[in-house]
């Protein structure tokens, strides 16, 4: 194992970091692995998964999140409010020194990585941290440089992890003594008090968002496959609307499972690997996650098992509902190995109603699509971030992606616009939540209903289907599907109440409504008649 603190072409006291007891860079798995089980951090399961437990946090903290503000020209780029808040430079620096302080007598786990698989886009990456399970997370999820690419890695961005280390909000100006802080200037990522590893993976998209539209890419929290004939397909959602479920699919192959950028030439996963969500995990409903997060080397947050036999128990929901399972893209069978395809022939925006008013599938206009892309209607699954209790709350997440957002949204907004619209995208809304009334009333919408209403959007069969409107929302729904009942298609027919669903539906219009405020005064007219309106 290589400790010297020379490895690479930027070193670590160029970056503060200075007395350490080792500094381990670039181990592979193997090694990561044996770390892991050597310092208790994880144990390994009957099939070679390295699972952990990440403690107090099992979901992000996004109240905890702040970018720096630097007084300068660059500010005004950032779209500040609730999800971008300001810190001082001096506050940074200051918790910064902290970090290394506390980091000196210590060992560090350095990974070496790449985001963005084009090669027009590729970033090089550094993460710092204290634990090897995180180095080994951080080299499941991002991009593997090749033996050329490590000799010369030159970081453009480094994220620095101390899971153990707290912050002191009196003295350090956070709200908790759990801090992630993104500095866009020294462009340099601060995480600490959270064991929680999707801080390192959503920081590092955060990056992205930020360094890819000034580029002119569309960068987006989507997953996206493509099928034998070259028909790529993106899936926007939250997280647990089923991105990765429904991109992983057999008979099509998986660009990435949610992080991609858009150029004027190919569709480009960011990351390396995959980051799904396991609970109630089944082999015979996603048989391509199942396998992966069986290998050796992935890496399980917050999953139960038996310690004696040491095996799996997906169905178990004792830390948290929001179980995780990390692997490389490689691990599963049928992905593009170079990470990027054409562009996409059809968009399907995921939401996961936990009113049960939506249709299960809508055709989207061009400016239906803008709304619902700018509205980001879903609901935030159980376990996903810090405080959000054991149901569904309806949120609005513009973009489908708003605490990872730096920029305005309209920057985003207006680039997704021009490419639908000069590459004549289909725009689908699908419901992947509840039917037959709302949560706690109806049922989730089965999951092979869900797939076969994808399939034939994609085989174009819906093309050849006539539509009927949603009476309520006003969209485009087909009046059969092949291997789906007709009456699933317009939710309305299937509550028992019809007074009740109206009340829930009129409910879900004016939260539309509310929300769509914001957004008024910046998009065209067609834009705004284009949503649901009561009345």
């Amino acid at each position: 194992m290589k400790s010297e603190s020379l490895v690479g072409v930027t070193r670590l006291e160029d970056q503060g970091l200075k007395h350490l007891k080792a500094a381990l860079f670039n181990l592979p798995p193997a090694a990561l692995v044996e770390q892991s089980i050597e310092r208790s951090e994880a144990i390994l399961s009957n099939s070679g998964a390295v699972i952990v437990n990440t403690g107090k946090f099992t979901g992000r903290s996004p109240n905890d999140k702040f970018v720096i503000q630097h007084n300068t020209a660059q500010d005004d780029e950032i779209w500040w409010g609730k999800v971008n808040v300001p810190m001082s430079e001096e506050a940074f620096d200051r918790l910064h020194q902290k970090m290394l302080a506390y980091l000196q007598g210590r060992t560090v786990y350095i990974k070496d990585m790449m985001v963005g698989a084009h090669p027009d886009y590729k970033l090089p990456i550094r993460v710092i941290t204290e634990k090897a399970w995180q180095a080994l997370f951080s080299h499941d999820l991002f991009i593997r440089p090749t033996a050329e690419e490590q000799i010369t890695h030159t970081p453009e961005y480094t994220i620095l992890v101390c899971p153990d280390f707290k912050a002191d909000p009196k003295v350090d100006g956070t709200r908790s003594s759990t801090f992630i802080l993104v500095n866009f200037q020294k462009k340099l990522v601060l995480i600490g008090g959270t064991h929680y590893a999707g801080e390192i993976k959503k920081s590092v998209f955060t990056v992205m968002n930020y360094e890819m539209p000034r580029r002119g890419v569309l960068s987006m929290h989507c997953s996206a496959n493509v099928g034998a004939k070259g028909d790529v397909a993106l899936f926007f959602g939250l997280s647990g609307t089923g991105k990765t479920t429904l991109s992983s699919s057999p008979d099509r192959q998986l660009i990435g499972d949610d992080e991609h950028g858009w150029s004027d030439t190919s569709i480009f996963n960011i990351e390396g690997g995959c980051y799904a969500k396991t609970i109630r995990l089944k082999p015979e409903l996603e048989p391509l996650i199942w396998d992966a997060c069986q290998r050796f080397g992935s890496v399980l947050e917050n999953v139960d098992y038996n310690t004696d036999s040491r095996k799996i128990d997906f169905d178990s929901e004792r830390f948290t509902e929001n179980t995780r399972g990390a692997y490389p893209l490689d691990y599963v069978a049928n992905h593009v190995e170079s990470g990027y395809a054409g562009h996409p022939e059809n968009i399907f925006f995921l939401s996961a109603d936990a009113f049960g008013v939506l249709p299960p599938i809508s055709r989207l206009t061009p400016e239906q699509a803008m709304y619902y892309f700018l509205s980001g209607y879903t609901s935030k699954l159980a376990g996903t971030e810090k405080d959000l209790g054991s149901e569904p709350q309806a949120t609005f997440s513009t973009c489908f992606g708003a605490p990872f957002l730096p920029l305005h949204p309209g920057r985003y907004a207006d680039l997704l616009g021009e490419k639908i619209q000069k590459h004549q995208v289909r725009v689908w809304l699908i419901n992947t939540g509840w039917s037959g009334g709302a949560y706690g009333t109806g049922s989730r919408i089965k999951l092979p209903y869900t797939r076969a209403m994808i399939r034939a959007a994609l085989n174009g069969e819906l093309d050849r289907i006539a539509m009927q409107k949603d009476p309520y929302f006003g969209l485009s729904v087909p009046v059969s599907c092949p291997d789906v009942p007709a009456e699933m298609l317009l939710p309305h027919t299937l509550w028992k109440d019809t007074t009740a669903y109206e009340k829930q539906a009129r409910g879900l219009i004016s939260r539309f409504e509310e929300n769509f405020k914001q957004f008024a005064q910046q998009v065209p007219a067609e834009v705004v008649k284009a949503g649901p309106h009561n009345g």
